[in-house]
């Protein structure tokens, strides 16, 4: 026998007693989102908050992981949806098993796991090393809770679910007289089998009701509108010398523009398709925050130089994107060099006499470093510097070298 959660519902088939925000908070906990046995990518919250509210659980995946990567707090609010939200065949939630209140599907090891995680992950997603900035996990939860709350307020009366419950009954034998009790645990009168010739028609299956069309929403076209003028705004403001106006920051503000129409997309089931446009746009802001590629001066484009003489070698040699070569074997033996290669993004190879003497100095934020011998991959892994006297000792030409990227590979070679 089936029993809704708790809750309510008036006439007009809005939630009762949800007349302030501690009403509102008690009737989310009494009838919270249960984590469905189909349609689960992981566990299933995503899913039972989509289920709960009639959104498209696509929207709310998405919101978990754009609040996962600025911030960091996706993941802590998955963890306790994990936790907390039971699943459709369960008595109660994880942690309600862990301390003996029902039982559920989650075994109470891994209920542990998730609790000893989730101490580190909330650590991480508030501490000023994880985002985009200081306080990312702070204003993604924030925005989460906001989001949640509304959407509470607005369909909490739509789709509550039911936990099962055990069903006791008690079987009289007659109207007066002591109980007889069975061994088998059956009761008397249920061996009292059918006529065999009686036929069984079983009750007509109910009416399946009609599936409404979805009117479509134009917020997916509203909002993809507004994203290009702000881009535009972004663009311009750039061009006119505003130095706020970075790739970074117009990509931001294009995003930020995109979640306002996931959100309210969310409440008028619409604008699925504006997460095509959301994801990739995510991943070039991380790459963009992540590596300042647009500190590189230059152009972009591959550069192929390889002077002749000491004079003709740059102090600097600096580009944004693209391949850079720059070829130093064919200078003389007399006068020393110093040059430095700076490159936002892409590969530099630099080529340097048999019998030079090298110092060098190898920097890549995001990427990899070979230099005469000396290596790092990774991100911010720090310089790589030594000196290497070339085939014949001390003696050759004399060049000292700096080089430092954004992202990609440096090479320094001999040739």
């Amino acid at each position: 026998m089936l029993v809704p959660m708790s809750g309510g519902t008036d006439q007009q088939g809005k939630v009762s007693g949800l007349s302030g925000f501690e009403e509102t908070i008690k009737d989310f906990w009494a009838s919270r989102p249960r984590r469905p046995a189909r349609g689960r990518k992981v566990a299933g919250v995503a899913a039972a908050i989509g289920n709960r509210y009639g959104i498209d659980p696509v929207i709310v995946r998405v919101a978990f992981v754009a609040a996962g990567v600025f911030g960091g707090i996706g993941l802590v609010l998955y963890v306790l949806g994990w936790l907390f939200f039971a699943g459709e065949g369960d008595e109660v939630s994880a942690f309600e098993s862990l301390i003996g209140r029902g039982r559920s599907s989650v075994s109470r090891g891994f209920a542990i796991v998730l609790i000893i995680a989730f101490f580190p992950l909330a650590s991480w997603a508030f501490s000023s090393s994880w985002g985009w900035f200081d306080g990312g996990g702070i204003i993604g939860l924030a925005l989460l809770v906001t989001a949640l709350y509304l959407l509470h307020r607005s369909r909490g009366q739509d789709n509550r679910p039911v936990a099962p419950v055990e069903e006791t009954m008690t079987y009289p034998t007659s109207t007066s007289g002591p109980a007889v009790t069975d061994p088998l645990g059956a009761a008397p009168l249920a061996w009292d089998l059918p006529d065999p010739q009686s036929a069984y028609s079983p009750p007509p299956e109910p009416p399946r009701p009609r599936r409404r069309r979805r009117e479509r929403s134009k917020v997916g076209v509203a909002t993809f509108g507004a994203a290009l003028l702000v881009a535009g705004g972004g663009a311009a403001g750039a061009a006119l010398g505003v130095d706020w106006f970075s790739v970074q920051h117009i990509v931001g503000l294009v995003l930020g523009t995109l979640g306002i129409g996931l959100v309210t997309g969310a409440f008028v089931r619409g604008g699925r398709g504006l997460i095509a446009l959301a994801v990739p746009l995510s991943i070039a802001g991380v790459v963009l925050t992540s590596v300042p590629v647009t500190e590189y001066r230059g152009g972009f484009g591959d550069v192929d130089a390889s002077p002749a003489t000491a004079a003709e070698v740059l102090p600097v040699y600096e580009h944004t994107a693209g391949d850079m070569r720059l070829d130093l074997t064919r200078l003389p033996a007399g006068t020393p060099v110093t040059t430095t290669v700076r490159a936002g993004a892409g590969r530099t190879t630099v080529v340097v006499p048999e019998t030079a003497d090298v110092r060098y100095t190898c920097e890549i934020d995001a990427g990899n470093v070979d230099c005469l011998g000396g290596r790092s991959d990774g991100i911010n892994r720090g310089p790589v510097r030594g000196e290497d006297l070339g085939t014949d000792g001390r003696g050759g030409p004399q060049i000292d070298l700096n080089v430092s990227q954004g992202a990609g590979d440096i090479e320094v070679r001999r040739g």
